[in-house]
């Protein structure tokens, strides 16, 4: 099947590259499941100064110059009843962009009390792919345990730490290769992009 992945966006800064991750997507054929939790949505409306007043209309927003060549669902974080909270509903994988010290701590625990922890829960028991792209620092020890716990289940983590050896003139620049990487971690190749030794 075409790829179907599932995208939460939480509350921790870095909001750029949930955006430069999805305008990615929205350029391949497929299906993309979203999740923002309510401070997801407050953070991201803030940083990018968002059009509309809703995440959905900021999605919508993103497709206005050209029309997305994958289908899009946005789905709410209290929905349990979402298909993306079930295992029999096969996916590509998750990202989790970025992902808060809150959210790394529910992954680590399988403390489920939202659909984007439910669905990463979901994820890991079925064995698929989960990159969590967690921003925070310092980080505690906490932290850091959180990190090793979701790893050991199965998660990469991939904190937001983009890499300079391509020499990026801009914060967007960055920002597009860190998306870059994530999506190799799912099997996505991005023509173009900057590889070193390339």
């Amino acid at each position: 099947m075409k790829h179907r992945i599932v995208i939460g966006i939480t509350g921790a800064s870095g909001s750029l590259y949930a955006s430069k991750l999805l305008q990615m997507l929205f350029t391949i054929p497929g299906e993309l499941h979203l999740v923002a939790s309510d401070m997801g949505w407050k953070v991201l409306a803030h940083e990018l100064q968002a059009k509309g007043d809703s995440f959905s209309q900021f999605v919508q927003s993103l497709t206005d110059d050209s029309p997305p060549a994958t289908t899009i669902t946005i789905h709410d974080d209290h929905d349990f009843f979402a298909p993306v909270a079930s295992g029999s509903f096969r996916t590509s994988g998750m990202v989790i962009i970025p992902c808060s010290m809150k959210t790394l701590s529910a992954v680590a625990t399988g403390c489920s009390d939202d659909l984007i922890s439910r669905a990463a829960d979901v994820t890991l028991k079925e064995r698929r792919p989960l990159v969590l792209v967690t921003r925070e620092t310092p980080l505690s020890l906490i932290h850091l345990k959180n990190m090793c716990a979701a790893a050991e289940a199965g998660a990469t983590i991939m904190p937001a730490s983009p890499g300079f050896y391509n020499r990026p003139l801009s914060i967007d620049a960055m920002a597009e290769h860190m998306a870059g990487r994530i999506l190799d971690q799912l099997g996505i190749d991005i023509p173009g992009m900057a590889r070193w030794g390339d």
